[in-house]
């Protein structure tokens, strides 16, 4: 299929070379789409089906065999040999089960090694003789070594996930899933799904998958690249807002205001407040001929818009043609018949651009913010009634600043001013957007990305007990709520497929003082896993831990605080052990990763090495947050956890 398309000659389809170009990219496209991927199988599963689907099941009617795939494969004929996973015909393969076959004879999946066909396993569904049995395939897909980047699950999706990837495009859905119950694979692959289904529809207004960190973002870049889909862009919260630079960091109480959706009343405050109502009349003169609006009149227009609560902007640019059509309205009944370039011409005139100038002027969003944050009388005048005074004393810059340029912006920072850019002009809404991690974003945070999906939908990904920022979510409804989607479905996911039961029976230990009311994931793993906590006396014995993981096969990572990610780099170079940052792909080579507890969620490794879980605690601004980092943390493993520590354990792991 690829050598057909690289052999296409388009230099007599094409009218100009506009034409021609693009139709080379879009062949250039489809040559990616089309790539090898050594140890990926074109086909993992197959169906038998009693009757040919859409057929009327009449005595005699024939069934057809499928096999199924991650994409859609044909012959030099064009038939189909493969058909895509996301095919409404492949539904069963994940679906059907003994009480509901779905007309289904047998299912078979497909094991692999290394790319090579090793195995296959047969379930007649239909065949009441058969007993229900656990896939061994299944089970080995699930458990198999993680080496790499994420890969996708389309041969284990299980039907509880099969069910949200499937949903339509009209709705958005969120997913509460514990550690290693799918929800960022279940995320991706709707992402797949619906560019498979609504393709015309997303590629006119796109797609967008939202991560916590770039280290996350790269852990998962080459998910949907397997699967065909090239055209989803990835990243950050601060990516979509980076309208000026990052350079500053709040205390966690200023942030946690800052993130306050109260902010974003106080920011429509002291926006409108550059509008001032008129007090002279508007003379425009044409010709011979005077024209007076007068003061009254504009004051009327000006109220009009404002109580249209448009765009600040949009009301600007209409304020001009409100005052021309007043002045036309004078010419016609003085006998003229103007038309609209006459209303343009007035429009443009120079006293109405002066009064436009003077009662609607100009709003530069990170000016309009860097005056809240420095000048304590505009804060006070804005936020009264909505932010208490000690509140907007914990915002104030202490030190003046001389521009937008020299200002120490912080993240925080950068949200509001994407508030404010917002209210200046509409944000630019997406088809899809997925959002991951999404128990740690303020609430202006969620409106940011709510911004990016106003006229679209969005899967929102998430784990109340992972919260890690003191602005955490505390429910979803009320996320979703300053998400605009206060309409949306919500799912939770509760079986484990990742976390061996063993790590994720301790884990769960602190699920009581993180999130109370959260069901505690169930492993479906069978294999238990290796779990041990040790008390160790120096940096080496955490190092020997690390040593004695690498013996087994997969990714190992070392996972500690902050402030002790240094010191142990240098224990391991000490040792002549070889480590990568988070994010870095791994090779057979080095398999070690040392990884800072703040930026292990989303990551999984084979085995994990969790140093000082009190030290993880106490890196945080407070005793709960500190908790839920060491669950992020304890749930990293999928086949093994060392926990090793000097100093005494917190006591909820008592």
């Amino acid at each position: 299929m690829r050598e057909d398309v690289e052999n296409l000659d388009i230099r007599d389809v094409t009218a100009n070379w506009v034409n021609a170009a693009v139709l080379a990219r879009q062949i250039d496209e489809r040559i990616k789409a089309l790539a090898d991927l050594s140890h990926t199988p074109l086909f993992f599963g197959r169906l038998d089906y009693l009757h040919a689907p859409g057929a009327d099941r009449a005595e005699g009617a024939t069934g057809e065999r499928f096999y199924i795939g991650r994409r859609h494969v044909h012959d030099a004929d064009g038939d189909p040999m493969v058909i895509d996973w996301r095919a409404p015909v492949s539904q069963p393969f994940y679906r059907a089960s003994k009480k509901d076959p779905m007309d289904i004879a047998l299912r078979r999946r497909f094991g692999y090694t290394g790319g090579d066909l090793t195995a296959y396993e047969d379930e007649h569904l239909s065949d009441p003789a058969e007993a229900a049995t656990t896939s061994k395939l299944l089970q080995q897909e699930i458990e198999r070594p993680r080496v790499g980047p994420m890969r996708d699950i389309v041969a284990t999706i299980q039907p509880e996930q099969d069910e949200i990837v499937r949903s339509g495009l009209s709705g958005t859905v969120c997913v509460q899933g514990g550690p290693g119950t799918g929800k960022t694979a279940v995320g991706l692959h709707r992402v797949a799904y619906l560019l498979y289904a609504h393709r015309e529809r997303l590629a006119r207004t796109g797609t967008l998958v939202i991560g916590p960190n770039r280290s996350f973002l790269h852990y998962i870049e080459q998910v949907l690249p397997a699967l065909g889909e090239l055209e989803v862009r990835q990243a950050t919260v601060d990516d979509l807002v980076a309208h000026v630079e990052v350079r500053g960091t709040d205390t966690a109480a200023a942030a946690v205001v800052k993130g306050d959706a109260r902010m974003a009343e106080v920011l429509r405050r002291a926006l409108r407040a550059h509008v001032t109502m008129p007090t002279e009349p508007v003379v425009v003169v044409r010709g011979s001929r005077r024209w007076r609006v007068p003061a009254y009149e504009l004051e009327a227009i000006v109220r009009e818009l404002l109580d249209r609560d448009i765009r600040y902007g949009a009301a600007r640019e209409a304020l001009p043609q409100r005052i021309a059509h007043a002045v036309l309205v004078q010419m016609e009944r003085s006998g003229e018949a103007p038309d609209d370039r006459v209303q343009d011409a007035v429009a443009r005139n120079p006293a109405v651009k002066a009064a436009v100038k003077a009662i609607w002027p100009p709003v530069d969003p990170a000016k309009l913010v860097l005056r809240l944050l420095t000048d304590a009388g505009f804060l006070a005048e804005h936020a009264d009634g909505i932010l208490a005074e000690d509140e907007r004393k914990e915002i104030l810059w202490a030190k003046p600043v001389r521009s937008v340029k020299s200002a120490k912006w912080s993240s925080a920072d950068a949200v509001l001013i994407d508030e404010a850019t917002d209210l200046v002009r509409r944000t630019h809404s997406l088809g899809h957007v997925v959002l991951d991690e999404a128990q740690d974003l303020s609430p202006m945070q969620y409106r940011a990305v709510g911004r990016r999906c106003t006229n679209g939908s969005a899967t929102v990904l998430g784990d109340l007990a992972q919260g890690t920022t003191p602005w955490a979510t505390r429910s979803w409804p009320e996320a979703l709520a300053h998400l605009g989607k206060s309409d949306a479905v919500i799912e939770e996911l509760t079986t484990g497929f990742r976390v061996p039961t063993d790590v994720i029976t301790y884990a769960s230990r602190l699920l009581p003082h993180i999130a109370p009311g959260l069901t505690p994931v169930a492993s479906v793993r069978e294999n238990p896993g290796s779990f041990e906590v040790r008390s160790t006396a120096d940096d080496a014995e955490v190092v020997a831990a690390c040593a004695e993981l690498l013996r087994h096969e997969g990714s190992v990572g070392l996972i500690a605080a902050d402030a002790r990610v240094p010191v142990l780099a240098e224990a391991l170079a000490a040792a002549g052990l070889g480590h990568l940052g988070p994010g870095e792909e791994t090779t057979q080579e080095t398999r070690l990763t040392l990884v800072p507890a703040s930026l292990a969620k989303g990551l999984e490794y084979d085995y994990v090495v969790l140093d000082e879980p009190q030290a993880v605690v106490d890196g945080e601004p407070d005793e709960r947050t500190g908790l839920r980092r060491l669950y992020v943390a304890l749930t990293r493993a999928v086949s093994g956890l060392i926990v090793t520590h000097a100093a005494p354990l917190p006591p909820q792991l008592a």
